[in-house]
């Protein structure tokens, strides 16, 4: 990974977007949603100070229960993104519908969906959370959008990106062009360029996965996890580390600098539901971002750029990570089916199988 210092986001933007045709906006719309993600940053660190821990009485129309930041933070992203005349409407994961660009606003050839707060179940506990943009454009011809000009595949994104909220605050960002990571200045108030032409390490001894929904993976899956918990004396013949934090963009930042994989795959809990993360507001903007850094994306079956949502809050199942072990998950997939090989995770003792008693 190569540093470059004291390059500000707006420079970096500036000078980008100049060998990019048809940029127009961009460099703007992107500078409003890093300071949307500067005052998100801002009210995470103040956390109880600022009593904005805990859950809302409210329910979006994912059917969860929204936290108390998960309101502040979407509101926070319609006020940076609204008035600039940037874009026509903007999509997230706590709107029932796209929201157009009030009227007495100018609006642009951009749309822009977003989440803005993943993992934000950790808030209470004080683990790292985060956002992710996506960034389409109005199909020509259009003067309001409606909620199907929001249903583009991933290879349709012009920009994608996540702020991650940690020990540092990060703003990683890909315009197609590679992906580079910024580092936010506390002093300086700025995003300053710490990271260009980031690549996913081929080799890897990592994976993530949410091991208690084991019983309800398909064969192809418990298949690689098992062969990755035999380690070295398994047929991958190296031992591997398994990491889960539960909030995507923390899991897939891992991925991104140190290689690894990481899983949400279908599973069997609720059959009409193909997967559990949002499809425009985190699989594809992180699919789009992993592949510009040298990964993979997949559904398991499929590359997620090359799926295209059917609505707007639809879910699809998730694999990332160094590209040979996605492939092989993709070759698990394309097999026979066959019986998941012996291993103690899921054997009629495990740990994560229900007790029958």
């Amino acid at each position: 990974m190569r540093i470059v210092d004291h390059t500000t986001l707006a420079q970096y933007l500036i000078e980008e977007c100049r060998r990019l045709p048809g940029a127009g906006d961009l460099p703007g719309l992107i500078l409003d949603v890093a300071l949307a993600c500067k005052s998100i940053a801002k009210a995470v660190a103040m956390g109880s100070l600022a009593g904005v821990l805990g859950s809302e009485e409210t329910v979006n129309v994912q059917g969860e229960t929204q936290k108390k930041l998960d309101v502040i933070s979407d509101a926070i992203f319609r006020r940076a993104t609204e008035w600039s005349g940037h874009v026509t409407a903007v999509a997230s994961e706590e709107m029932d519908h796209p929201r157009p660009v009030p009227a007495h606003y100018p609006r642009g050839r951009y749309l822009l969906v977003y989440d803005p707060l993943d993992g934000s179940s950790n808030i209470d506990v004080n683990v790292t959370v985060g956002s992710i943009f996506s960034v389409l454009r109005v199909p020509d011809g259009k003067e309001e959008a409606e909620e199907a000009d929001f249903l583009q595949p991933g290879t349709s994104q012009i920009a994608a990106g996540y702020a991650l909220y940690g020990p540092s605050t990060l703003l990683v960002l890909t315009l197609g062009t590679g992906v580079v990571v910024f580092t936010l200045d506390p002093l300086l108030g700025e995003f300053i360029l710490t990271g260009s032409d980031l690549k996913i390490p081929e080799q890897t001894q990592d994976f993530a996965i949410n091991a208690s929904n084991s019983r309800f993976w398909e064969p192809p899956v418990q298949r690689y996890v098992s062969e990755c918990l035999a380690g070295k004396t398994g047929p991958r013949d190296k031992d591997f580390n398994m990491r889960w934090t539960a909030t995507l963009v923390a899991d897939a930042h891992r991925v991104l600098i140190k290689g690894g994989i990481y899983l949400y795959p279908r599973d069997t809990r609720k059959p009409a539901k193909a997967g559990r993360l949002r499809h425009l507001y985190e699989a594809s903007p992180i699919a789009f971002i992993i592949e510009q850094a040298g990964g993979m994306a997949s559904t398991g079956t499929e590359r997620v750029m090359d799926v295209r949502p059917q609505s707007l809050h639809e879910r699809i199942p998730l694999i990332i990570g160094s590209g040979a072990e996605v492939a092989r998950i993709e070759g698990y997939h394309k097999e026979p089916l066959t019986e998941p090989r012996e291993s103690p995770l899921f054997t009629s003792r495990c740990l994560f199988l229900e007790d029958d008693r």
